[in-house]
């Protein structure tokens, strides 16, 4: 067989597989934006949802989702970037750092359930914050904590050497030269990993039961002091996330419109996901030509 027939063949299976993956996401995404959409509205996304009427919404759940994210970046960001810089700039090649690398390999690939379990012993019952936000963040800081390991590292391994050593010839010191040259030219990469990490918290469910819990306290949202159990902004509360509610009602939802709540809040988590990583991607792009336009 000829090596064009050969190639035009590879190519054609190749396009083939990329066609179908496509047709079967947008088939996917299809199929839940349909059935959801037309159900999404401003009572939708702000009432409270019903037990056993119809005409709920997902209000205090789609906050839970957004302030369990806020919650979560807070502590994965610093800490991630943190020891991103410590595995790039600072630790040796020997068998601890291959070690620690392994474990962090490894932390990646765990499944969320097993992550759930591992915050429920630990932060929920040995340290004793119980079934609340703060605990659901714990857990996906351990979730979400080697993707930002990674991508710190990856970023400031992008730095091109020159500019290292030349701040580092002209006397500046190793941490002055990691936070003024490298870090921001790394931003880019790592800003667009963090927001990617972001948008995982979102469709994460296993973890939150666990953690977080399955309910969540009829929320005062006139009441923003972070102490008092019903604020919203109360850490330690429990909090029943976007992802847990629709798993929640598709196996336990008992009012006359449960299979169009499900739909409605499936089609919201999808939205939300798509935005987060089409946002990452237009964020990464512009911060990258803005970094090229002035280097």
């Amino acid at each position: 067989m000829k090596a064009k027939t050969v190639d035009k063949i590879a190519t054609g299976v190749i396009i083939g597989v990329v066609a179908f993956i496509v047709l079967l996401l947008a088939s996917l995404l299809g199929y839940i934006l349909v059935r959801g959409v037309s159900h999404i509205s401003w009572h939708f996304l702000t009432s409270a949802p019903q037990t056993i009427r119809e005409g709920g919404g997902i209000g205090p759940q789609l906050f839970n989702s957004l302030f369990l994210l806020v919650l979560t970046m807070i502590i994965t960001i610093p800490v991630g970037i943190g020891a991103g810089i410590y595995m790039s700039e600072y630790a040796k090649p020997n068998n601890i750092t291959a070690f620690v690398r392994l474990v962090v390999e490894v932390l990646s690939s765990f499944p969320s359930i097993i992550v759930g379990l591992f915050g429920l012993l630990v932060f929920v019952n040995l340290f004793g914050f119980g079934f609340s936000l703060f605990s659901g963040a714990l857990a996906l800081t351990v979730f979400n904590l080697p993707l930002m390991v990674r991508i710190t590292e990856q970023g400031l391994k992008g730095v091109p050497i020159q500019q290292k050593e030349a701040s580092l010839a002209l006397g500046i010191s190793k941490w002055k030269t990691i936070r003024s040259v490298m870090l921001p030219v790394a931003l880019p990469v790592i800003l667009t990993g963090s927001i990617l990490a972001a948008g995982r918290i979102f469709g994460e469910a296993a973890a939150l039961m666990f953690t977080a819990g399955m309910s969540s306290p009829r929320l005062d949202f006139t009441n923003w002091n972070p102490l008092d159990a019903v604020s919203p902004l109360n850490p330690f509360r429990p909090a029943e996330t976007l992802a847990v509610h629709i798993w929640k009602v598709n196996s336990e939802g008992i009012a006359p419109d449960t299979p169009e709540i499900a739909a409605g809040a499936s089609a919201v988590l999808v939205i939300l996901v798509l935005a987060f990583n089409l946002g990452a991607r237009m964020l990464g792009r512009y911060l990258h030509r803005k970094f090229t336009a002035t280097k």
